[in-house]
């Protein structure tokens, strides 16, 4: 049951991090800094990201869904691209729109190419 919510609402949760990443690079190109409104969209869109990796690690290890290499890869790039995020939070803060919105692109990026890849093995 959670490997069927995972494959449809992977899309979806692709969709915000495109969404709230074109959000923040508009922003910051425009030299505008970031409000509640954009910071709210932010949450929602990592939040949505990686509950998809939470239920995508779920299927494989209850349910026994066989993923291929390349899917549980860019599922673990995902999860590596937030921590590294969160760990040079502090050089975002001199663009923030910018560079957040840089990253939930890159993000949805990789949430492309994990769909893209799935029961593929390198």
């Amino acid at each position: 049951m959670i490997g069927e919510i995972h494959s449809v609402w992977g899309w979806v949760a692709i969709g915000i991090a495109g969404a709230v990443g074109l959000w923040g690079v508009v922003l910051g190109l425009a030299g505008k800094q970031p409000g509640r409104p954009f910071y709210v969209g932010l949450g929602v869109g990592v939040t949505a990201m990686l509950a998809q990796v939470a239920m995508g690690v779920y299927s494989f290890a209850v349910e026994g869904i066989q993923p291929g290499t390349q899917h549980v890869f860019y599922g673990v790039v995902i999860t590596f691209t937030f921590a590294f995020a969160y760990i040079y939070r502090v050089q975002f803060q001199r663009r923030p729109a910018l560079y957040l919105g840089l990253l939930m692109l890159f993000v949805m990026g990789l949430g492309i190419r994990g769909v893209l890849t799935f029961g593929n093995s390198f």
